[in-house]
């Protein structure tokens, strides 16, 4: 499967945000997973098992208790072939940021002719 069809999906999506964030058990996924989109356990595992496959998660066993973690190999090829399409918005975004600093200079007070007679 290539990495933008797995990536294609909003659940597979949601779960590598939360695996981001630090290992986490098969349990804790489903939970949050189940709330945010309502399918059930089985479908979650379905999910966890395509990340497993494609590379994007790995899994560990701890006792009972399946805990996984992001993988960042896919996500770096993934980066690279957007590296390609950064321009595009670098210089947007360099823009942003010279307008932003700009708009903090003229709202800053002018400390020195409030500290002279």
């Amino acid at each position: 499967m290539h990495a933008f069809d797995v990536l294609g999906d909003p659940v597979r999506r949601r779960i590598l945000e939360l695996l981001a964030g630090g290992e986490r058990s098969s349990g804790e996924v489903t939970a949050v997973i189940q709330g945010e989109f309502g399918i059930s356990q089985p479908a979650v595992s379905q999910h966890l098992r395509v990340l497993r496959d494609n590379g994007f998660a790995s899994v560990r066993a701890e006792g009972t208790r399946r805990l996984y973690a992001v993988e960042p190999g896919p996500l770096q090829e993934v980066d690279l072939w957007l590296e390609r399409f950064r321009g595009f918005w670098d210089q947007r975004l360099d823009a942003l940021a010279t307008e932003l600093a700009r708009g903090r200079r003229q709202r800053r007070p002018n400390t020195e002719k409030e500290d002279t007679p």
